[in-house]
């Protein structure tokens, strides 16, 4: 479910520095208890938040993201296969994450690490993930359901995380858009994406990007 971190996330502008009371995240950012069996299936991304470079424009033209985690032959390893629609444009990467003591990590080409949040929506998977590219740390928080759609209650519950975590407000996509067909050869993407989070030019251009995408959006 990393991957979706890749694909799927959005820039701190206007909750950057913003705190929440205590008292108020009580509960709502303490890591669950999940076992290799219930992360694996089929994933529908519906939404989350993330302070990656250009992750809120990224939000805002993707119609589309699904995971499918599956075993592999080690005990621990769980390959990812994540297929995502950019308008009509279809693309897809494969990976492998290891999974122990309900946290999901990879170490490369950066660093990854993944663990799952309580969330109002049964048969839900709500994942925050902590990313290091260098010298730059990132974080997002990913909304994931398993029948493409999630209740009102888990949607306003994930904005409030957002704000203990001090994270941007929540994007959510639309899933009853048409997704991506299953047949589409993946790439190793991952490679790719490190390069980008490592360009610091790039990073700087996204964040622009991203506040201009956000003051004409809302």
């Amino acid at each position: 479910m990393k991957t979706c971190a890749a694909a799927v996330v959005l820039l701190s502008l206007f909750s950057l520095g913003l705190s929440a009371p205590q008292t108020s995240c009580e509960g709502l950012v303490n890591p669950i208890t999940i076992s290799k069996e219930e992360m694996l299936g089929r994933w529908v991304y519906n939404g989350g938040s993330s302070d990656i470079p250009g992750s809120r424009s990224l939000a805002r033209l993707m119609t589309s993201v699904w995971l499918d985690i599956t075993p592999t032959s080690q005990e621990n390893v769980l390959n990812i296969l994540q297929t995502q629609k950019i308008y009509i444009a279809c693309s897809s990467l494969t990976y492998n994450m290891t999974f122990e003591n309900s946290i999901m990590l990879m170490e490369q080409p950066f660093y990854l690490k993944e663990v799952y949040l309580p969330t109002e929506c049964p048969g839900c998977l709500l994942a925050y993930e902590e990313i290091i590219s260098g010298n730059d740390n990132f974080k997002s928080l990913l909304l994931f359901s398993g029948n493409n759609s999630v209740p009102p209650a888990a949607v306003e519950m994930l904005k409030r995380q957002a704000v203990c975590l001090q994270m941007p407000s929540p994007l959510m996509i639309n899933t009853n858009e048409d997704s991506c067909p299953d047949n589409i050869t993946p790439s190793e993407g991952l490679s790719a994406m490190n390069s980008l989070l490592d360009a610091k030019m790039g990073q700087r251009f996204a964040r622009l990007l991203d506040s201009i995408v956000d003051f004409f959006m809302n």
